[in-house]
């Protein structure tokens, strides 16, 4: 498979190591410098272009590579609630191919199977209330994460007690902290801490006044998110429209 990169930070070098490493050829590496290069016969011959970049950034890209008719799989966060409609319909109605995912790590998938089995469970346990705290990396833009409003938003889907999620507090870099967790009772609070060179850690906890429960992903570094991309970007070769984590894995 020929595999366009956009975006080439310690992600995209990750990403480019599997690749190959699995026997796929990189045939277009585009940054910050070399915009230009979307123009270019090399990346107009990817059968995918694997995307990693900033919330400003990602949509655009998206646009630039689905007009040389390149598929792409992201894992950009932040752009869903200003152009969440516009990519839908470009996959739905526009022939488009997007492969999204908040995080693909194969560990994460599998937690956010857990982390629905359990709110489907917790539905029943009135007594029992959530919160959802995340941590990542100092350089993270975006908070709280991408994969931390999916798994709130699983919550969400199954308990009715709970309306929607909120921002929690937000403890910087600095340690100083915004914010609370002490949020309306139909509202799952997701905090976020910036903190060192973390990968991601995910935690959800249930809180009731006999016992508490809590479920927790702790990446060890980002080869789980890279393997999950081309993984993704294999599956994409070969589907098209909006697809997600719950395609590739079955479970």
């Amino acid at each position: 498979m020929k595999i366009a990169l956009i975006g080439y930070g310690k992600m995209g070098k990750m990403i480019e190591q599997i690749a190959l490493g699995r026997g796929h050829q990189i045939v277009c590496i585009i940054d910050i410098e070399n915009q230009e290069d979307f123009e270019s016969e090399a990346f107009a011959s990817a059968d995918v272009a694997i995307e990693f970049t900033t919330p400003q950034t990602a949509y655009g890209n998206y646009l630039k590579a689905w007009a040389k008719g390149v598929k792409v799989v992201s894992g950009s966060t932040g752009w869903l609630k200003e152009h969440g409609d516009d990519v839908r319909r470009a996959c739905t109605e526009g022939g488009k191919t997007l492969f999204w995912a908040s995080n693909f790590s194969v560990g994460v998938a599998i937690f956010s199977a857990v982390n629905k089995y359990l709110a489907g469970i917790m539905n029943q346990f009135a007594q029992y209330d959530v919160k959802e705290v995340e941590t990542h990396h100092v350089h993270k833009l975006d908070h709280p994460s991408g994969t931390g409003i999916t798994l709130a938003e699983q919550i969400v889907e199954r308990v009715d007690r709970k309306q929607g999620w909120t921002m929690g507090y937000l403890q910087n870099p600095d340690g100083s902290v915004e914010g609370s967790d002490q949020v309306a009772a139909d509202l799952l609070p997701i905090s976020s801490i910036r903190s060192g060179e973390v990968p991601g850690i995910h935690s959800i906890t249930w809180d009731s006044e006999a016992d508490q429960i809590t479920i927790t992903h702790d990446a060890h570094s980002r080869k789980g998110f890279a393997l999950g991309a081309v993984l993704a970007a294999e599956f994409a070769q070969t589907h098209e429209g909006l697809l997600s984590t719950d395609d590739l894995f079955n479970f």
